[in-house]
């Protein structure tokens, strides 16, 4: 069943229903090394057929996590780019409500 309410929760606690692109922008803009290193987007349910992921790497960059169990896709990347990340997530997130699996993520 497509998700039609998502969660994006950050490590320190901080969560947003629904995110917008420019919330993601500025859930990720807010990691740091000390108490927020990671913010997981799903959808509000007990098993999440997907999940999004965004972790502050030790070096420069974050690493983002794309996971949808029922298409079979998961990438893994690092990127430096945190308006470019949320973008990204944000379009993919959209296509979780469609019926086809993309083969771009």
């Amino acid at each position: 069943m497509p998700a039609s309410y998502y969660r994006a929760d950050a490590e320190n606690g901080d969560g947003i229903d629904d995110p917008s692109e420019d919330a993601l922008f500025m859930m990720i803009g807010e990691l740091n090394h000390a108490d927020n290193t990671f913010v997981v987007i799903q959808p509000d349910a007990d098993d999440p057929a997907w999940f999004a992921s965004v972790s502050l790497l030790d070096e420069d960059g974050y690493e983002v996590e794309l996971r949808d169990v029922r298409h079979r896709e998961h990438e893994l990347t690092v990127q430096d780019d945190i308006g470019r990340i949320a973008k990204d997530i944000t379009i993919w997130m959209a296509a979780r409500n469609g019926a086809k699996p993309s083969a771009d993520f």
